[in-house]
């Protein structure tokens, strides 16, 4: 790829003010925001805006202070709707439903969510003309808090479906086209350790079917596992068989890798994670990343590196190995639910990319999050920016209408997002140039 000279003057004029410019190809220049301008709140994301956090633009702890923050969710107004990028337009697929959380689609295209509180799972299938279900019915019941979905084996004729519950993971007799379950539950895992904070659970299969990988978050801020049993295995990615036999702590240190997905083009196993509290308004960024087996990643001693968390001792030893994640994202974002795009409706560009649902913070003086972002990949790496895709949930008063969870790509290419602040999921869909 060459750029002119004027691309080059650009470039550096942007850098001075604390923007750099990524060249998508040779007729498109993006601004990038990089630097302390990279950390931002619900006011100013824009939908096409694109961020580069780095480790050397994080501050030192406590140099703002630790607040709580939480967002009075409102019912969205009327004429007041999700904002997205140019050439795409955003439609409600779905309303009035209990708590939508993960959202994953079949091999046959239906779109199964988990209702994480009613501890449910629905089935949508199709879209209407006016953008709507064609059938919705209830696939199971009596789940606890349940999260993650995944189908075994992997291709196009699976024979079971995974839930992940918050202290187990159960299997039902699944054939394509099912929209009700037809045949019991089959607990494969029992006893993962629950309680405490992050209660999600969720599931991805290797490219080859011989894992499963299962993702257990903290039970606390920043407790030390030395010390507090309720830590075991948690913080963690966990490898399993199929059947549920345990194999190893897959990578540790990820405080709460709530998301986790295989890209379909490097086969490796990657996490959307939220980071810890109280360190202040810009520590510690959320991350997605590529997961190394038996990696580390920091918590609760260390972050983005070798950055030690003052409360508590140093272990210079962990510090050493701690691996600095692919893409840091708004700190306190809440990163949720993760997909790589794999549609077909989208322009070329997007395809491989992720995209990942930010629930929006708790822990920052101005909110920031309540967005779905793209993180765009070059063959399946990662060069550390995203953008903001679809934003506008919360209002100028700072109440919140909206709160994005789950991502996935529809039959027809289009990007459905659940929502369990106005209980909805909104479809979006590429709509011109």
């Amino acid at each position: 790829m060459k750029l002119t000279v004027a691309r080059w003057i650009a470039l550096a004029a942007c850098s001075l003010l604390g923007v750099a410019v990524l060249v998508a190809d040779d007729s498109e220049i993006k601004n990038i925001v990089t630097g302390t301008a990279a950390f931002t709140s619900f006011e100013t994301e824009s939908p096409g805006t694109v961020r580069k956090i780095t480790v050397a633009d994080l501050p030192a702890p406590f140099a703002t202070k630790g607040v709580s923050n939480g967002p009075k969710v409102v019912s969205r107004p009327d004429g007041v709707w999700p904002k997205t990028v140019e050439g795409f337009k955003v439609e409600l697929y779905a309303s009035n439903l209990n708590t939508p959380r993960e959202i994953r689609t079949a091999p046959n295209g239906d779109m199964f969510v988990s209702e994480s509180y009613k501890g449910e799972v629905i089935v949508f299938r199709g879209i209407t003309a006016d953008g709507k279900p064609e059938q919705q019915s209830t696939f199971a019941t009596g789940l606890k808090n349940n999260f993650g979905i995944a189908w075994y084996p992997l291709g196009n004729n699976p024979q079971w479906i995974y839930f992940a519950n918050t202290n187990s993971v159960v299997r039902y007799p699944y054939h394509n086209g099912d929209l009700k379950a037809t045949g019991p539950a089959e607990t494969v895992i029992a006893g993962l350790p629950a309680g405490g904070g992050h209660w999600t659970r969720d599931l991805a299969f290797s490219p080859d079917g011989k894992y499963l990988f299962v993702s257990v978050g903290s039970a606390s801020n920043i407790d030390n596992p030395d010390t507090h049993p309720s830590e075991h295995n948690r913080a963690d990615i966990l490898e399993y068989t199929p059947e549920g036999k345990f194999i190893k702590i897959y990578a540790a240190g990820i405080r709460n890798p709530v998301g986790i997905a295989v890209n379909p083009t490097t086969g490796q196993l990657w996490c959307s994670v939220n980071e810890r509290d109280m360190l202040g308004d810009n520590l510690v960024p959320d991350y997605i990343t590529s997961v190394k087996e038996d990696g580390f990643y920091g918590w609760p001693f260390y972050y983005m590196g070798n950055h030690h968390d003052p409360r508590l001792p140093e272990k210079p030893e962990l510090g050493a190995k701690t691996t600095v994640p692919d893409v840091l994202l708004q700190p306190h974002n809440a990163s949720l639910e993760m997909t790589f795009y794999e549609g077909k409706q989208f322009p070329e560009q997007y395809h491989g990319d992720i995209f990942a649902a930010e629930h929006g913070s708790w822990n920052k003086a101005q909110r920031a999050g309540y967005e779905v972002i793209r993180v765009p990949l070059n063959n399946g790496h990662a060069p550390g920016e995203y953008e903001d895709f679809v934003t506008g949930f919360v209002l100028p008063d700072g109440n919140v209408w909206g709160r994005p969870v789950g991502v996935a790509v529809a039959p027809d290419g289009s990007l459905m997002v659940t929502d369990d602040g106005s209980k909805s999921i909104w479809r979006v869909s590429y709509s011109g140039k």
